[in-house]
């Protein structure tokens, strides 16, 4: 194996890497950071998982010199809030020994503290299209001095129609720059894009001859499964002997929650990520997933690209995504640093003829997908599930009754009902004989407010403001038009 010290690697950089337990270089890195430091134009293609960051990240630090001038000097555009996250992660890991300093720009959060980081001097911007060219548009965002840009993930910039502000953005860059762009697939337009933007670059592909248009070290499963019973699957799947992390996929974000709750209700260890929740909320649930606090992420499939955690064992696609690359981006996030994952797929019936069209693509020879059940016993031998596993753990939270919550209450609650039924019997006692003395009517008062009564219940003659209620107008009753009288 090559290490990053034998890539002339900067020794800071190595040591940076080295205390995270990274020395060896994957092949992807191999072949583009010798020709990334000295100044090529590259694109990188390999499949997600590979280590493309490493790949252009440790040439940008590195080009940018020990102690670089405030202000921007590199700019990494990527496609997603989650993948900006990572990459900034990842960058910041790289400069933990020198004192450049990178920023994250990423819609759904607050514009203020990106625009401290910026004005503080941060030379590394790592950003989505759209905030980057809302700061640069206010002036707040000054990219003519950025000679390293990197494009990560362009394919999926692609997908997203993020083109035309792709090339906005190039028109704020200075003309003379050292370009990178690395993406898993290769389509026309990106390769257009490419010829436009960059100089004589050089493609590198780091596949393996052999390796197929999967990775190898990732296992396929696919069964036709009734939507009905989906949940009851999945919930055995996370009970399968050395289940890690698992992220499952769905297709819409209220498919996402719903199955957030039901994963929470049968007692396993759920997090979402999704649309519908706040940027807050949802790297709160990646930060969860990362640490283990969480060992279960839904997902849809905006965060499919920024979930590089190395230990997921299983991806489970809920529902059958539409093409082969959506296919392999989802299957990605298992398998990763080259270690072993299980990617199960469901298709329903009504969705049979997408995967005609993925099992051709990525050529899996497998066009019927095996009908499954979740008493099914080919499901527990093919993913090692124990058997007389149920879909429940045994420490779920059972949900009780209403007829032993209305019957069911201590003496705790009785006591109380008692309590509160003498305060009522005394409130409604008068003054006089037997009754309760006048200077009572204050403590009743205060009883009742600390019941909830309301600011005037009746119990009183005056409104709590110590003035009098005021009189109610008596209503007459009109006769009915020439009635006499008696």
């Amino acid at each position: 194996m090559t290490t990053f010290a034998d890539l002339g690697v900067d020794q800071d950089i190595v040591d940076a890497l080295a205390a995270r337990g990274i020395v060896d270089a994957f092949p992807i890195q191999e072949q583009t950071i010798p020709l990334g430091l000295p100044g090529q134009d590259i694109i990188g293609q390999a499949k997600t998982g590979t280590g493309k960051t490493f790949g252009f990240g440790i040439p940008v630090v590195q080009r940018l010199g020990f102690d670089p001038a405030p202000g921007v000097k590199a700019l990494i555009v990527v496609p997603t809030r989650e993948l900006a996250v990572q990459v900034f992660e990842d960058m910041d890991m790289l400069t933990a020994n020198r004192p450049t300093s990178v920023v994250a720009i990423y819609g759904g959060k607050a514009y203020e503290g990106q625009i401290e980081q910026l004005k503080a001097g941060a030379q590394i911007v790592v950003g989505t299209p759209g905030r980057l060219i809302d700061l640069a548009g206010q002036r707040l965002l000054d990219l003519s001095n950025a000679t390293e840009v990197v494009l990560d993930e362009a394919d999926k910039m692609l997908d997203l129609g993020f083109l035309p502000d792709i090339e906005k953005i190039f028109q704020k860059v200075p003309a003379v720059r050292h370009t990178q762009l690395f993406s898993a697939t290769m389509p026309g337009p990106i390769v257009t894009l490419a010829r436009r933007f960059m100089s004589n670059p050089i493609h590198i592909r780091a596949n393996d001859p052999d390796e197929g248009l999967t990775q190898a070290n990732i296992r396929h499963l696919v069964y036709r499964a009734h939507s009905l019973d989906k949940d009851e699957i999945i919930a055995r799947i996370l009970q399968a002997e050395g289940r890690g992390k698992t992220v499952i996929f769905t297709r819409t974000k209220r498919a996402a929650q719903k199955l957030v709750d039901e994963l929470g209700d049968r007692g396993f260890n759920a997090a979402a990520v999704h649309g519908d929740m706040s940027q807050e909320s949802r790297e709160r649930s990646m930060a969860a997933f990362k640490a283990g606090k969480r060992d279960v992420l839904i997902a849809t499939d905006v965060a499919a690209r920024g979930i590089d955690v190395d230990d997921v064992t299983h991806v489970i696609n809920h529902t059958i995504p539409d093409d082969e690359k959506t296919y392999l981006h989802r299957a990605g996030r298992t398998g990763r640093a080259g270690k072993t994952g299980i990617a199960v797929t469901f298709v329903d019936w009504d969705d049979l003829h997408k995967w005609a069209l993925i099992n051709r693509a990525l050529e899996f020879g497998q066009p019927e997908p095996t009908e499954t059940y979740s008493s099914s016993p080919h499901l527990y031998s093919d993913l090692g599930i124990p058997e007389g596993t149920k879909g429940r753990l045994v420490t779920a939270p059972k949900t009780q009754s209403v007829k032993t919550q209305r019957s069911g209450r201590g003496s705790d609650a009785a006591a109380s009902d008692d309590a509160k039924g003498r305060r009522r019997r005394r409130s409604r006692s008068g003054g006089g004989e037997g009754g309760a003395a006048p200077g009572d009517a204050t403590v009743q008062t205060e009883e009742k407010r600390a019941e909830g009564g309301g600011t005037h219940d009746g119990g009183g003659a005056e409104h709590h403001d110590g003035h009098p209620a005021p009189a109610r107008r008596r209503r007459r009753r009109r006769r009915p038009t020439g009635a006499t009288g008696a």
